[in-house]
């Protein structure tokens, strides 16, 4: 079975030297990975994984360049990377036709690393250039592991968004929002929305991954890890074990993907 893995992290090497070790003191989990492209090849040969998604996020206006140029140097067959805006960026709606100018398929938006709240208004701009250039948005929503549990990413502000910007094509990550499946089911489950399962199994028990993974359009539902967060083999082999259809497991782990990055 073809695999393809939308939401993994990786650093140019230099960087990830000093960022995984304090990314893993801030949130106090331990990396997979030590943060290369290098080291994440290697995790998808030994899980059998055929494409990874790569996630970077901008902590700071100045880093929307150098992050799109790394992506520019890693994209290739296996690796599909993402670039990132920073909300504060004046220029963020012109970000993004510079973001599809250069070839990459998205962009991905943190809500706490990035300090905004998803519906502000003062990002719709960016919602509706995101749009308008056929981008796609992974964002973190539901809580964050390192922060304090502030709604700034719920489920009920992302169904507003949707409502509002009903042709953006928007991935929630950790199935919908994390550690916030209650209001994923009461606001999110049977809409249009694309939701990934990435560092959700082992953390919400399996009958309910399995509940809201059959309550949703089994065309909105994509297979992630958040490598080097989560270790690619373990989640995998953890979502083939569940009971779930075949032809829903092969929509989530390869076609719907490929359908969404136009691979």
């Amino acid at each position: 079975m073809r695999v393809i893995d939308v939401h993994t992290h990786a650093f140019p090497d230099a960087v990830a030297e000093k960022a995984i070790p304090f990314l893993e003191n801030e949130a106090d989990v331990k990396a997979y990975t030590d943060g290369t492209i290098g080291s994440l090849l290697a995790s998808m040969d030994r899980a059998g994984i055929e494409t990874s998604v790569v996630c970077s996020i901008a902590t700071k206006v100045s880093q929307f360049g150098p992050i799109l140029e790394w992506s520019k140097t890693i994209a290739s067959p296996s690796i599909v990377p993402l670039a990132s805006i920073h909300p504060e960026d004046p220029d963020m709606s012109a970000r993004a036709a510079e973001v599809k100018a250069a070839g990459l398929k998205g962009v991905k938006l943190h809500p706490y690393y990035q300090n905004f709240i998803f519906n502000d208004p003062r990002m719709f701009p960016l919602y509706r250039a995101l749009i308008e250039h056929d981008l796609i948005l992974l964002c973190h929503t539901g809580f964050d592991i390192a922060y304090p549990r502030d709604r700034i990413v719920d489920p009920e502000k992302i169904a507003a968004v949707m409502e509002r910007f009903p042709h953006l094509r928007l991935i929630t990550s950790h199935t919908g929002a994390w550690e916030d499946w209650d209001e994923v089911r009461k606001h999110l489950l049977g809409k249009e929305v694309f939701m990934e399962t990435s560092y959700t199994l082992g953390i919400l028990p399996d009958n309910d991954v399995v509940s809201i993974l059959q309550t949703h359009p089994s065309d909105y539902l994509l297979f992630g890890t958040d490598c080097p967060w989560d270790d690619q083999k373990r989640a995998l082999d953890h979502f083939l074990s569940l009971p779930i259809e075949d032809e829903i497991k092969e929509k989530m782990l390869f076609t719907n993907a490929k359908r969404l990055l136009g691979l």
